[in-house]
């Protein structure tokens, strides 16, 4: 799907040739363990059977609480906070190389929730394109491609099995505009224009489509779309003034490192991180594209050179997640796109770092909403101290003495 044009942290800058032909070459057509829900006597509880409310134009429905979603709790107080790990996909759409629904089935496999940030565009026919008019640029411009209509078809079945697998369904906004003329340019009101898009084509793919006896998504977007992630991680500061009044929760367009968040302009600041590039002194964001940048600086390089490739990224992913697995516990933020560049080698990393790390024990592969929620549940007091903990460091004597002082009403995570 499309590449997100971003900037390598700490090394050199990437030429705009090389930015330009990851976006066309990644573009192919135009929490807990996954455990059962629990009842408040702890013994499984069936998913309700709930009649689908159809709403709008029957794109989408009301069915129910969402499956394998985790109830969030105080942290205990002296307790050692869970290890949380995200992952997350820009652009998800499903097309020929399939690969939404090989990591869709591979959170179902190791336990992960997952937020999958939806291309709004990615839900429109190529022939209706004109119906997105994005911000300083003539109605159907978009520097992503629109997809053919059986990967429109192949996206919504994949978006649906996602959200009924526990997972998330964010967005990654449109038309994927980077530079002087693209997102970073965007006012707040431009910002809600897209917003307000990328929400009506999901609501509405029935009426772009004309695809009426297909079955509807089994969710309102209007409440399920809370977070997001910007093309090129620009736009980020009028954005969140934007999406603080279009109902958002948080944001993951920042570039940042392994500490506990914050809050700015009222959201979840949870941005992508940097972690180390194995036999390099630099670290640069935990996603494919900054590994290929840093790496062959082409989707195409050397196969003789791949498999090293591939070590590089998969260890890299897991010394900052063992750094902070056995530091300060700061959840680890993963973006990725579904592309086969290199051969595929980052794909082949993340699904094995997503295998190594979901299975260990206090860890919680969830999705950013999930993420939210367990945030949102704890004393105020406690992240702020939390946040005093620099990236990778212990806290001074303990776990039960540094958080001694959370709430005695707590009750365990």
């Amino acid at each position: 799907m499309a590449a997100t044009r971003r900037r390598p942290a700490l090394t050199t800058a990437v030429p705009a040739a090389l930015v330009l032909s990851l976006a066309a070459a990644a573009c192919s057509g135009g929490g807990d363990a996954q455990r059962p829900e629990q009842s408040p006597g702890g013994a499984p509880q069936a998913r309700p059977q709930v009649k689908p409310q159809l709403l709008g134009d029957g794109s989408t429905s009301l069915t129910g609480r969402q499956p394998f979603q985790p109830t969030p709790h105080k942290l205990a107080p002296g307790k050692k906070p869970p290890q949380f790990v995200v992952f997350s996909w820009d652009g998800a759409g499903e097309d020929s190389k399939k690969l939404f629904s090989r990591f869709r089935k591979a959170g179902k496999k190791y336990g992960a929730a997952q937020t999958y940030f939806l291309s709004g565009i990615y839900t429109l026919p190529e022939d209706e394109a004109k119906r997105y008019s994005p911000p300083g640029h003539p109605p159907g411009a978009s520097d992503i491609g629109y997809l053919k209509d059986r990967n429109v078809r192949a996206t919504l079945r994949q978006v649906r099995k996602a959200w009924l697998d526990g997972s998330e369904i964010g967005t990654h906004f449109n038309g994927h505009f980077c530079g002087p003329d693209g997102v970073d340019s965007w006012s707040v009101e431009q910002w809600k224009s897209e917003i307000e898009q990328a929400r009506w084509f999901v609501q509405n793919w029935k009426t772009t489509t004309g695809w009426k006896k297909a079955r509807a998504l089994p969710f309102d977007y209007e409440r399920e779309l809370v977070g997001g992630r910007t093309p090129c991680l620009e736009g980020q500061e009028n954005l969140l003034k934007a999406a603080g009044q279009m109902g958002f929760r948080y944001d993951s367009s920042g570039n940042g490192t392994q500490v506990w968040p914050d809050k700015r302009h009222g959201l979840w600041d949870l941005p992508l991180q940097q972690v180390p590039v194995p036999g390099r002194g630099f670290e640069t964001l935990a996603m494919d594209y900054n590994f290929l940048a840093n790496q062959s600086g082409t989707v195409d390089g050397p196969v003789e050179k791949r498999p090293m490739w591939k070590r590089q990224m998969k260890n890299g992913l897991l010394q900052g997640f063992q750094r902070a697995y056995e530091g300060n516990r700061a959840p680890m933020i993963i973006g990725n796109h579904f592309e086969d560049w290199n051969g595929g080698i980052y794909m082949d990393a993340v699904e094995d770092v997503m295998k190594t790390v979901c299975r260990k024990d206090g860890v919680r592969c969830v999705s950013f909403r999930q993420l939210v929620d367990w945030l949102d549940a704890q004393d105020p007091r406690m992240l702020a101290k939390l946040r005093t903990l620099e990236v990778g460091e212990k806290p001074a004597g303990g776990w039960r003495s540094f958080l001694a002082g959370n709430s005695t009403a707590a009750k365990s995570s």
